[in-house]
C-alpha cells in the first residue's frame, strides 16, 4: 500500500497484498490502454519485420551501386534522438488527419524500429550461402518464392530478435504516446495511462504505479520466455557474423 511505502518504507512488506492488482485489473481504462499498447505494438512488429526483410534482402543480396551508402545511411538513422524529428512527424501527423488516434503510433512507431530491425537482418542475408538461393532458382522457384520459403525461414532467429526488441520499444514507449494522443484518452497507451496515475489531495500513487509496472512488464517477460531459444540463436549468430 502507499502507507507501507511512504511511511514504513522495508526492503520487504510486513504484509502482502493484492489489492492494488486487483484495482488496476478491474479498472476499464487500465486494461483499455493495455489493448492499445498491445494493438499498436503488434502492428508495429509486422510492420518493421515485413518492410526490413523485403530492404534487408535487397541490402544483404542485390549488388547495385551505392548499396553500402543506403546501409550506413539506414544505421545513421538510429543515432537521432526522437525528440530531434517530433516536430516534423507532428506536422505530418496533423497533415495526415490522425492526431489523436493509435494510427499516429503505428505510422510513426516504424520508424525507430525499421533502421535496426534492417541493419540486424542485412546481416543475416549476407551469411546465407548464394547455392541455396540458386538450387531453389534452378528447381523452378520465382524469386518471391525463393525469398519467401526458403531464406526467410532460414532468418528465424533474426526474425524473432528483431521482432521481440521492436515490440519492447513500441510497448515502453512515451514520448510519442504522450504527443499523439494528449487529445484523446481513449487512443492512449500504457506508458502514458501509468505517468497519469493520480492521487487524492497530495497523495502519489506509488503502489499503484508499482502495480501497474509489474503487471505490463508480464507480457513481454511472457515472450521472452516463450522465444528464448530463438533469440539466443538470433543474437550468437548475429555476434558471430559481426
Amino acid at each position: 500500500t502507499n502507507a507501507q511505502v511512504l511511511v514504513e518504507a522495508r526492503y520487504l512488506p510486513e504484509e502482502f497484498r493484492l489489492d492494488n492488482y486487483q484495482n488496476l485489473l478491474s479498472d476499464n481504462d487500465f486494461m483499455r490502454t493495455m489493448r492499445n499498447s498491445a494493438v499498436v505494438a503488434t502492428v508495429t512488429v509486422f510492420l518493421s519485420l515485413v518492410v526490413g526483410s523485403f530492404a534487408a534482402y535487397a541490402l544483404g543480396r542485390v549488388r547495385f551501386r551505392g548499396r553500402m551508402v543506403v546501409l550506413y545511411t539506414v544505421l545513421a538513422m538510429t543515432m537521432f534522438p526522437q525528440i530531434s524529428i517530433l516536430s516534423g512527424l507532428f506536422a505530418i501527423v496533423n497533415d495526415l488527419d490522425i492526431y489523436g488516434s493509435t494510427a499516429a503510433l503505428m505510422f510513426t512507431y516504424p520508424i525507430f524500429t525499421l533502421p535496426f530491425t534492417v541493419w540486424v537482418l542485412t546481416s543475416f542475408f549476407q551469411g546465407l550461402p548464394g547455392e541455396i538461393e540458386q538450387a531453389a532458382l534452378v528447381d523452378g522457384a520465382t524469386p518471391f518464392q525463393t525469398f519467401w520459403r526458403i531464406l526467410v525461414p532460414l532468418t528465424a532467429p533474426a526474425l524473432v530478435t528483431t521482432g521481440l526488441l521492436a515490440f519492447i520499444s513500441a510497448w515502453n514507449e512515451y514520448l510519442f504516446a504522450l504527443t499523439f494522443t494528449l487529445v484523446s484518452k481513449a487512443s492512449q497507451t500504457v506508458p502514458v495511462a501509468i505517468a497519469n496515475f493520480g492521487g487524492y489531495g497530495f497523495e502519489v500513487p506509488i503502489a499503484d504505479r508499482i502495480a501497474a509496472t509489474v503487471v505490463v512488464t508480464v507480457p513481454v517477460l511472457v515472450l521472452v520466455l516463450i522465444f528464448q531459444r530463438r533469440i539466443i540463436e538470433g543474437l550468437t549468430a548475429g555476434a558471430v557474423k559481426g
